[in-house]
């Protein structure tokens, strides 16, 4: 008598289930951080992309994780925009470009620069590409000065402030979001400018961490 080899049923389909609800999580994430920024909660996430809480944190033991992992495409798409500006040989439109397509993307993601100026200390990866980012900026920046495009007493501050005025915009689309966006920024580009320009006060020492920050105390 022959018996029948056991059944072991196929691992496969968990492995798709696992990787569909990871998908699920992740878009969801991506939705909600857009419109409402990162104060959203895991719990509402996880109603969000139809998973349960558990499942979820078995995904994402941590909020930062699932941050890190919703905004990865972005930070790197950030990096990216900067290196090319970096070998543009014309430094005013390489300065330009990138404030332009930085606050773009701002504009139309509450959440992208509470992600791009936190700390992560456990994805060191999207800490390198963030800081790449930033030291790129620094060096455009630096060469717009040497180039005498870009007025002489610009500083990093500067590019602060413009962060909390484009992070201030309310639109009812994403049209006009990005229309809002490009008329604040061609505007500040405007005053950046070296050709006649007039003295200004005192930086205020912004961080960029103080786009996000609340309003100080009175």
């Amino acid at each position: 008598m022959t018996t029948e080899p056991s059944r072991i049923p196929a691992a496969e389909p968990l492995r798709v289930d696992a990787r569909n609800n990871r998908t699920r999580i992740v878009e969801a994430a991506r939705d909600l951080f857009a419109t409402q920024g990162l104060d959203v909660t895991m719990t509402d996430i996880a109603r969000h992309s139809g998973v349960g809480v558990a499942t979820l944190y078995r995904r994402f033991p941590t909020k930062d994780s699932l941050v890190t992992e919703a905004f990865a495409e972005q930070i790197e798409l950030c990096a990216s925009v900067v290196a090319d500006a970096l070998a543009d040989p014309d430094p005013w439109r390489a300065f330009h470009t990138v404030l332009e397509q930085v606050c773009a993307m701002q504009a139309v993601d509450r959440g992208f620069t509470g992600a791009f100026t936190s700390r992560f200390p456990d994805s060191a990866t999207f800490d390198q590409l963030r800081a790449r980012a930033e030291q790129g900026f620094g060096e455009l920046a630096d060469r717009a000065k040497a180039s005498g495009h870009l007025r002489a007493d610009f500083t990093f501050d500067d590019i602060t402030l413009l962060l909390m005025a484009n992070g201030g915009i309310v639109a009812d689309s994403r049209r006009t979001a990005l229309a809002a966006s490009r008329r604040l920024v061609a505007l500040m580009l405007h005053a950046f400018r070296a050709t006649g320009a007039e003295p200004l006060p005192p930086a205020p020492h912004l961080g960029l961490q103080h786009v996000v920050r609340p309003p100080a105390a009175h």
